[in-house]
């Protein structure tokens, strides 16, 4: 089958590495010539926890002339609008997205191409843009950190599922999900924590779990994203062989002060890592904020559970953004 990587950023950077090094034949699909002709002419680079520079082939969206089985997407939600509509003319009559993006975007892919052809990812490893055809990888280079959880939104499995699962498998362990809206939900749960946070604060995950003002903050978010799924009626899934849900769900004080000290240790592996969000933040460009902790606070609204601390990490971050404040530390104290 013939695939595509759609948006070449600081994990499909990586990805394509990954997959090139192992002899894979694909297309990275990108918007600017300027970026197309830095992979054609010095290939995906990964900096950080490994180091490798790997040939690959990029060609500009609007030059696109191939049909594809699969195009893994990977650019940010906020362009979902345009660009799902755009993939779906790339693709063969019966070929298939699979969304790698942040927050809950199946449904909305699914209008265009429909539920059979839509299939979801979930990646639990991170990476930092360090430049065009340049990203550092930021989780341990080890199976079991570079992981994916992978789910079909119609609940199928068939021949571009399974090649899916192949193509991933060359990177890090595959997590086949029945659940997907629960692996979905626990990956939106560890985002609004620690991404927004890190966004927020401009630091790192480790550096804002370790601080215990920032730290304290974290943990009401989890509880909070735990609380909406329990009302949504969302059986929150394993991460990486963690039941978040079961040691961060907590009533009394001593189950408080027990998921509070275990949280450095939960993020221990990607510790160095920077979100996203924070990224785009210091790019000036829009954060997909909206689609990460604002999805709590939507389910918060549907389903009578308040999130206040979800709803102030959104309100700073948009206030970031307006240049009305800066991701700094000192944020924490407007909680």
């Amino acid at each position: 089958m013939k695939y595509a990587i759609y948006g070449v950023g600081a994990l499909g950077t990586v990805l394509a590495a990954y997959l090139a090094e192992a002899g894979e034949t694909f297309d990275c699909i990108v918007h600017s010539d300027k970026t197309a002709e830095i992979f054609n002419t010095e290939g995906a680079r990964v900096i950080g926890k490994c180091q490798m520079r790997v040939p690959v082939t990029a060609v500009k969206h609007t030059d696109v002339t191939e049909k594809y089985d699969i195009v893994f997407l990977l650019t940010k939600q906020l362009t979902n609008g345009e660009t799902v509509p755009e993939i779906a003319t790339m693709l063969e009559p019966d070929g298939v997205i699979c969304t790698m993006q942040n927050g809950l975007p199946e449904a909305q892919i699914a209008e265009v191409v429909g539920k059979e052809r839509t299939f979801g990812c979930t990646i639990g490893w991170g990476a930092t843009n360090a430049g065009p055809g340049v990203s550092e990888l930021t989780s341990e280079p080890v199976p079991d950190a570079l992981s994916f959880g992978l789910g079909s939104y119609a609940g199928i499995r068939d021949e571009h599922f399974d090649e899916i699962v192949r193509i991933l498998s060359i990177m890090g362990k595959v997590e086949i999900e029945d659940n997907f809206i629960g692996t979905r939900w626990v990956k939106l749960l560890v985002n609004s924590a620690f991404s927004g946070m890190s966004a927020v604060c401009g630091e790192t995950f480790g550096t804002i779990a370790k601080n215990k003002k920032s730290r304290k903050i974290i943990q009401k978010i989890i509880k909070e994203c735990i609380d909406v799924a329990k009302a949504a009626d969302i059986k929150i899934e394993k991460i990486q062989g963690t039941d978040v849900a079961k040691l961060f769900d907590y009533k009394g004080g001593f189950k408080k002060k027990i998921s509070f000290m275990l949280i450095p240790l939960a993020i221990k592996k990607h510790r160095a890592l920077k979100a996203s969000m924070l990224q785009d933040i210091e790019k000036d460009i829009p954060c997909e904020i909206d689609f990460i902790n604002g999805i709590v606070c939507d389910f918060g609204k549907k389903y009578q559970i308040p999130t206040p601390v979800n709803d102030k990490v959104c309100e700073i971050v948009h206030k970031i953004e307006a240049k009305e404040l800066k991701p700094d530390f000192n944020n924490v104290k407007l909680f």
